[in-house]
């Protein structure tokens, strides 16, 4: 049904502005299933989240991921029942594992540790990790959006050294950390993305 309406709006959206081509049918459609497939998504992942307890701290899951994966982009599922549920893993597995998970102080400085250093160095290979679909080719943006990932990843990471709630510092942990395996190539090659400046650049 999603489909149905991102065709029919992309068809009217080439008619009628100037400027846009049967070229670029692909892109807009694309960006029209996001827009309109996020919206569903949010809903259902926060009533989950409430179903299971988990609506406050699923709302944290937002502020820390969303932000770093808005500029570091990632693999995106072909399917929407794929996107909900990896999606919902994501923003509520998240919170879960982190309050049933109890670091001492050692172990945490050294999770940080690694996840700054993973992080760090995904970022400077993959970032941002764009789609064949919605790819981000110029040089200007790219750049722009490495920047902040660096930014939000490391401030982040400071954040979760110095806070005294032992479950928000486990949610940027393990937050940044599973965003930051969804660049890798090994996840683009499991979910079947491609890299998008590598097929357009």
């Amino acid at each position: 049904m999603i489909e149905a309406i991102c065709n029919s709006l992309t068809k009217k959206i080439i008619q009628s502005v100037d400027g846009y081509d049967e070229s670029k049918a692909d892109e807009i459609n694309y960006g029209l299933q996001l827009l309109i497939g996020e919206v569903p998504k949010f809903f259902i992942i926060l009533l989950l989240a409430f179903l299971l307890h988990m609506f406050k701290l699923t709302l944290i899951s937002f502020f820390i991921i969303l932000p770093y994966r808005a500029f570091s982009g990632g693999f995106h599922l072909h399917t929407h029942l794929g996107c909900i549920v990896v999606t919902s893993l994501l923003y509520i597995g998240t919170p879960y594992l982190a309050s049933i998970l109890n670091f001492n102080d050692t172990i945490k400085y050294i999770l940080i540790s690694i996840t700054f250093i993973f992080s760090f160095a995904m970022i400077a290979k993959y970032a941002p990790a764009d789609t064949e679909n919605v790819p981000v080719l110029q040089k200007k943006e790219r750049r722009k959006r490495k920047i902040w990932s660096f930014v939000i990843a490391g401030v982040e990471l400071v954040i979760a050294i110095f806070i005294p709630y032992k479950v928000v510092s486990n949610m940027i942990i393990i937050g940044i950390l599973v965003q930051t395996l969804t660049l890798t190539r090994l996840a683009y090659k499991i979910t079947k993305n491609k890299y998008g400046y590598e097929v357009y650049g």
